[in-house]
């Protein structure tokens, strides 16, 4: 759905279309109504993954969040300033942005394998490669 500023909230950051606010357990974030993709504000990505079945709201298809991964100048649908491009630490594969002032987007599907740490993590690593080498 094409962002309205009278029904969504943002903005967002990778296709532009409208941002849909979605609550689980008292902790809403807002999820793209067009990608899937999921905005966090502060530190909620870290306290859904501690909750049961909070995956269930990155219900986007992976593959299509993949092709999100090369997409630049992404700009924070709060503040409007360029966000850092980063990667998880444990799960080099899953890359995502980051505005140190207000959240981070994560892709359709990157949450849901944030939370589940699995021994295939590192080949995924190896066959998407490093984000500061493949997509800086």
């Amino acid at each position: 759905m094409e962002h309205d500023p009278e029904v969504h909230n943002l903005k967002c950051p990778k296709c532009s279309h409208g941002m849909e606010e979605v609550t689980l357990e008292g902790i809403t974030i807002d999820r793209c109504s067009n990608c899937q993709g999921l905005w966090f504000d502060d530190d909620e990505a870290h306290r859904l993954k501690d909750i049961e079945n909070s995956e269930l709201l990155d219900h986007g298809d992976k593959t299509e969040g993949w092709k999100y991964d090369s997409r630049e100048d992404i700009d924070c649908p709060h503040c409007g300033k360029r966000m850092e491009k980063t990667f998880d630490s444990k799960q080099v594969h899953i890359w995502y942005e980051i505005c140190h002032d207000h959240g981070m987007f994560m892709d359709a599907g990157e949450f849901t394998d944030l939370k589940h740490l699995s021994p295939l993590d590192w080949f995924r690593g190896l066959i998407k490669g490093n984000r500061d080498v493949v997509a800086p």
